[in-house]
C-alpha cells in the first residue's frame, strides 16, 4: 500500500513521483479514479490506483475494477491483425477484399490492409443514417461498410477511423480464424498472457466496472463543418455518446474501435509485446519483424477528421511533437482514447507505460492529466 493517502499499489522509489502526480490530481478533483502501470522488461515498476469508480464517488477504484477505455482498444485490435500477420495468415499489402470479398464494392476494391490500420482507407466510419444502437449489431455494421464509397483516395491522406475501426478490422479476423474478434482477443491474447483485458464486458464483471463520467463538449463545432467533409461524416456516422459506454448493450457489442475494458496494469502487460521484442513472460505474439513494420510510417500530416498532425505507422501513431510534445521523438509507438487513457511503447527501452480512468478530459488526443504523467514518468526513466 502507499503511504499517500487515497493512491494505493506500489511503486519503485525513483518513481514515487507519479504516485504523487496521481494523488496530487485526485485531490484537486481533476481525476475521479485512475489507475497507471510501467513496465521495464518484464518488471512493473508502478502499479497504483486511487479514487472512486462511480461519479458519486461512494465506490473506491480498487485493484481489479476496470473501465472503458474507448480508442485505447484499437491498440488491442491493431495487436490482434499483426499476430495473423506474424502467422502469414494476412498481408499487410493486400486488397482487404482477399478476406472480406464484400469490402470490393463502391471502389474499395484496391484498399489495403494497411490502410485501414493506418486510418488511411477513406472508411472513417458510417454512412448515415446510422446510429449507435447500429454498431452493436456486427452485420448490420458491415454490410454497411461493405456498401458504401471511400471518402477521400485510399492511401493519400490519414482520417482517424474513430468508431469503426475495430468492425473493419474485426471482420478481417472474422473471416481468417472464424472467431469474432472480442473471442480472438480472450482466446490468443488475454487467456494466454493471463491479462484482466477484454473486447465489452461480460455480465459477471458489471460489478467491478468504473462509471464514464462524460467530458465537456467538443471543441469542435461539428454543425459548423461543410457536410461533406470526412470529418463531418465520422462524427455524425453516428454521432458519439459517451454515457452510452454506461450500458448493458455497450458493454456486450463487440467493437474493437470502443469498448474495451481492462486496467492499466492489464494494459502493460499485453502491449510490452511490442516494447519487449514480442515476446512476454515465454508467450510470443510478435517478432522483430512484425514490429518493425508498426514503425514503418504510413502518413503524416493533418488528420482528415481530427483536425491535427498526426503520424501513423501499422496499427499504432508515431511521436509527432508538433501535437504531442510530451512522447518523445523516437522509436516508439502509442495510442490512447477519448477522455485521456493511453498506452505508449518504447522497444529501445523495453518499457510500456499505461494510463485509464473514468472521468474524461477535453478533446480526443491525450489530456493534461496524461501529459503531466507521462513527464513524471519519463523524468523518473531517465534517473
Amino acid at each position: 500500500m502507499s503511504d499517500v493517502v487515497g493512491v494505493h499499489g506500489h511503486t519503485e522509489p525513483r518513481f514515487d513521483r507519479v504516485r504523487d502526480e496521481l494523488a496530487a490530481q485526485l485531490a484537486a478533483g481533476e481525476e475521479v479514479g485512475a489507475a497507471i502501470a510501467v513496465d521495464i522488461d518484464g518488471d512493473v515498476v508502478v502499479d497504483i490506483w486511487g479514487g472512486h469508480r462511480d461519479a458519486a464517488q461512494t465506490l473506491p477504484w480498487e485493484r481489479d475494477t476496470i473501465v472503458n477505455v474507448w480508442s485505447t482498444t484499437k491498440e488491442i485490435t491493431a495487436l490482434s491483425v499483426l499476430m495473423l500477420v506474424e502467422r502469414g495468415l494476412v498481408d499487410l499489402h493486400a486488397p482487404v477484399a482477399t478476406y472480406w470479398p464484400e469490402f470490393a464494392q463502391n471502389g474499395k476494391e484496391s484498399i489495403e490492409v494497411r490502410h485501414i490500420m493506418a486510418h488511411t482507407s477513406g472508411v472513417s466510419g458510417w454512412e448515415k443514417p446510422f446510429t449507435v444502437a447500429d454498431m452493436y449489431d456486427w452485420d448490420t455494421a458491415i454490410e454497411h461498410l461493405a456498401r458504401q464509397a471511400p471518402w477521400w483516395e485510399p492511401g493519400t491522406a490519414s482520417g482517424y477511423h474513430a468508431q469503426d475501426y475495430g468492425h473493419l478490422l474485426g471482420e478481417i479476423v472474422r473471416r481468417v480464424t472464424g472467431k469474432h474478434l472480442k473471442q480472438f482477443v480472450a482466446d490468443e491474447i488475454a487467456g494466454p498472457l493471463g491479462a484482466d483485458l477484454q473486447i465489452g464486458a461480460t455480465p459477471a464483471d458489471d460489478d467491478r466496472i468504473a462509471e464514464i463520467i462524460p467530458p465537456p463538449p467538443l471543441e469542435i463545432d461539428v454543425a459548423a463543418l461543410p457536410t461533406d467533409s470526412p470529418m463531418f461524416k465520422t462524427f455524425t456516422g453516428p454521432v458519439a455518446e459517451a454515457n452510452a459506454a454506461n450500458t448493458i448493450p455497450w458493454r456486450r457489442a463487440d467493437m474493437g474501435a470502443l469498448n474495451g475494458h481492462t486496467n492499466a496494469r492489464a494494459l502493460v502487460r499485453v502491449m510490452s509485446a511490442i516494447s519487449r521484442g514480442g515476446t512476454v513472460d515465454g508467450v510470443n505474439l510478435l517478432s522483430d519483424k512484425t514490429i518493425d513494420q508498426i514503425l514503418d510510417e504510413q502518413a503524416r500530416g493533418v488528420d482528415l477528421v481530427l483536425g491535427v498532425p498526426l503520424r501513423w505507422g501499422i496499427g499504432y501513431g508515431l511521436p509527432e511533437p508538433a501535437t504531442l510534445s510530451y512522447i518523445p521523438d523516437d522509436r516508439i509507438c502509442f495510442w490512447g482514447g477519448w477522455g485521456g487513457s493511453m498506452t505508449v511503447m518504447f522497444p529501445r527501452q523495453k518499457m510500456t507505460v499505461s494510463y485509464v480512468m473514468n472521468k474524461m478530459a477535453p478533446g480526443i488526443i491525450g489530456s493534461d492529466r496524461s501529459e503531466a504523467y507521462a513527464r513524471a514518468i519519463l523524468a523518473a526513466a531517465d534517473e
